[in-house]
């Protein structure tokens, strides 16, 4: 529960929530997810060591030397980083912790989009889930591959969260933004998630540890995936994620409405969804020139 001294109520507006710089980052983390708090903490700790500064004496200055001193990362890492620095200085202002948004008035640097590096054929898809020889193994790379699952989802899916509709299937996930949306499976991969099943219980997870029976954690998906690139001899540092994004351009290449793709993947906007018809267009004005 949050610590009542922490909020004053006045004429129906809540000001001067915090006191310390400690409670603005435990506020402004609180309801994430572990993985962005760990991320965020780090990025924020790395901003207050460097400016050697309560967040309240905080200048423009401060951020911009804080961005010219980030050449160790790659530019979309530096744009990331800073926007965290200025997602936590407007969560301080906008509880009173802070008289100004300094972060408003820094710019974010352009990174250049890399999405199309990380979109794997389909074949190489196959491959991945064809030379897979666990079972288990298997279905995890196909559940992640025809539901487009956030790796987190994945972890996250019990038997309950399985429902039978004729015979395909469906699984209800809780994701990001915490939205809940059911995604429809495709009958072959409904028989085999049953048949994997036995006589696990409901509340029992749908993919968990051989050793402890517990759900697996999203590090070891990473090195069950990074597993089958290699075994099917891709040299990529394939991640989870890439099966969520070979989704969405394979099925839009295949003819599936951009609507339909977006409420599968369960993006708030439908511009979202669009980034994959730019990272892989299917037409260019150069095709029309005299070669």
């Amino acid at each position: 529960m949050l610590d009542q001294s922490l909020v004053t109520i006045r004429s129906g507006e809540i000001t001067n929530q915090a006191d310390t710089d400690g409670q603005v980052l435990a506020l402004w983390l609180h309801g994430r997810s572990k993985h962005t708090q760990r991320a965020y903490s780090a990025k924020a700790e790395r901003f207050l060591s460097f400016s050697m500064k309560p967040l309240v004496r905080v200048s423009l200055r401060d951020l911009q030397s804080f961005a010219d001193s980030l050449t160790g990362l790659a530019q979309s890492s530096k744009a990331q980083t800073l926007a965290a620095i200025k997602s936590l200085l407007a969560f301080a202002h906008k509880i009173g912790y802070i008289p100004f948004n300094v972060g408003a008035a820094l710019q974010l640097p352009k990174a250049k989009n890399t999405l199309a590096e990380r979109i794997l054929q389909e074949s190489e898809v196959h491959s991945m889930i064809a030379v897979e020889p666990s079972q288990r193994n298997r279905l995890i790379l196909k559940t992640l591959y025809y539901g487009g699952f956030r790796v987190s989802e994945l972890c996250g899916l019990r038997w309950r969260d399985l429902q039978a509709r004729g015979e395909e299937g469906q699984m209800t996930v809780f994701g990001k933004g915490e939205k809940t949306r059911a995604v429809l499976l495709p009958a072959g991969l409904w028989s085999e998630l049953q048949e994997f099943r036995c006589d696990a219980d409901d509340d029992d997870p749908v993919f968990r540890s051989r050793l402890h029976g517990h759900q697996l954690d999203q590090s070891q998906i990473l090195r069950i995936v990074r597993a089958a690139s290699r075994r099917a001899g891709t040299e990529k540092k394939v991640s989870p994620h890439w099966l969520r994004h070979a989704h969405a351009s394979h099925s839009l290449d295949r003819g599936a409405p951009i609507h339909l793709v977006q409420a599968t993947l369960g993006h708030a906007s439908v511009a979202t969804t669009g980034r994959y018809l730019h990272a892989r267009p299917t037409e260019s004005s150069g095709k029309y020139l005299a070669e």
